[in-house]
């Protein structure tokens, strides 16, 4: 059959794609800005015909209605990546968390720990050959529709066609729905005082030529306003902002110093705005691939120079960073930090940077404690650690004891806060633990 045809007979609606999820299904979503909005409504709009289909994904952008009260004993949501529309749901038990390292997630689909029944995914219409692009959304969203066993497509103009490794075949599609619903789009965030002075602290730590791994929000939007001066760096990443595309229209950013896939924009998904996706529209420039390609450290450790920018919530004084717990809430996912700080430090002359404001709640509390609270999970252990940045300057732990970093990062906490930390960190480890001299590397 000529795949015209065979996409001909697979569209419909979307009230009438969805009756194939049966009670006790396990359903994926597409990605963060990737969700397929209009399938997840015509999933929900089925709940009281259904019992207990748990629902998969890592980013939540869309409304999360599924994780409501009244649907529980509908759907149950088993979380990759805890969200705003999913945090009170997992905090009072109506949903759960997955512990997992952003790369792994494809692993957990296709290696049968928790294989998909139905995948929900958002492309672009067919080209000439009949394949579409899962878009904005390749990270897991690929992998996972490749072995489920009922794949539903919401097919969208909307949705960038991108390049890489990023196609599936109307073949390889169950049942097609057409929408010209908007994406999801991503605003800046505002970028402050505080993100500024952090920003130029890591930006003075990018030479010419690295490769940089960038998060979300205002500190990675920060660092971009700080790199205009710099000349021929890369990017492999998991996600990047407009702040890519103005560095790379500038000239900034080249990729052409990159060890792996030099000339190339990496990433495995995208959150912005529509400037953003259509910047990424057909562009051979922009390669998307699966997050076990992007986020596999020895992967990352191929290019050389990488900086791996992520940020966190909190960091103890032996350098444990925690970024997706508040004490024994889950707060957020682990998602690719460990994945970067890994792959910076198998890169040559890598480094990995975690940053944070100094304090939170209005400058109440001091995000560098003495000790965690107990119950807090740590993201990134200590002895993965490099440098650690605040707006008060930066402490790079690699190579340091315990005492050594303790100091330094007492360093770069809240000047109001730093006799305060030395008092309990006497309580938690002892005077030994701590001095008032300076430490440096070798003293």
């Amino acid at each position: 059959m000529d795949w015209k045809q065979e996409y001909a007979a697979k569209c419909t609606t979307a009230a009438e794609a969805l009756t194939c999820v049966k009670s006790g299904d396990r359903v994926v979503f597409a990605h963060a800005c990737g969700e397929p909005l209009d399938l997840v409504d015509a999933l929900v709009e089925r709940a009281d015909e259904l019992e207990r289909v748990e629902i998969n994904h890592m980013v939540a952008m869309g409304k999360g209605a599924y994780c409501r009260p009244e649907y529980a004993d509908a759907f149950y949501h088993k979380s990759l990546f805890v969200g705003a529309s999913s945090r009170e749901a997992v905090k009072d038990g109506r949903a759960d968390y997955v512990p997992v390292f952003f790369s792994e997630i494809p692993k957990l689909f296709c290696e049968g720990y928790l294989p998909p029944d139905v995948v929900l995914i958002q492309v672009s219409p067919p080209d000439k050959h009949g394949f579409c692009s899962c878009g904005i959304s390749v990270d897991y969203t690929k992998p996972a529709a490749q072995v489920a066993r009922t794949v539903i497509a919401q097919v969208n103009p909307k949705m960038p066609r991108t390049h890489g490794d990023s196609f599936l075949h109307v073949s390889d599609i169950d049942m097609v729905v057409e929408s010209d619903t908007d994406l999801i789009e991503l605003q800046p965030p505002k970028v402050g005082p505080v993100e500024e002075a952090i920003g130029r602290h890591i930006a003075d730590l990018v030479e010419d030529g690295s490769c940089l791994q960038l998060g979300i929000g205002g500190i990675p939007d920060a660092v971009l306003m700080f790199l205009h001066g710099k000349r021929d760096l890369g990017i492999h990443t998991e996600m990047f902002s407009e702040g890519v595309v103005d560095l790379y229209n500038e000239g900034v950013i080249t990729n052409a110093r990159k060890t792996f896939h030099p000339g190339k924009l990496v990433a495995t998904f995208l959150m912005g705005t529509r400037r953003l996706y259509d910047f990424v529209d057909d562009n051979p420039v922009v390669n998307m691939l699966p997050v076990n390609i992007t986020n596999d450290p020895y992967v990352i450790g191929q290019n050389d120079r990488v900086v791996a920018i992520n940020s966190a919530l909190q960091v103890d004084l032996m350098g444990q960073v925690v970024a997706d717990s508040m004490g024994a809430a889950q707060f957020t996912g682990i998602g690719g930090q460990v994945d970067f700080v890994r792959g910076a430090a198998r890169s040559r002359d890598g480094k990995a940077i975690i940053a944070l404001p100094s304090t939170a709640k209005k400058g109440t509390v001091s995000r560098i404690c003495a000790a965690l609270a107990p119950g807090t999970a740590v993201t990134t252990m200590r002895a993965d650690v490099d440098y650690i940045v605040t707006e008060h300057g930066v402490a790079h732990l690699r190579g340091l004891g315990l005492r050594e970093r303790a100091e330094a990062l007492i360093g770069i906490a809240d000047p109001a806060f730093r006799d305060q930390i030395r008092e309990e960190a006497a309580e938690v480890y002892g005077t030994g633990r701590l001095s008032r001299q300076p430490f440096t590397k070798g003293s």
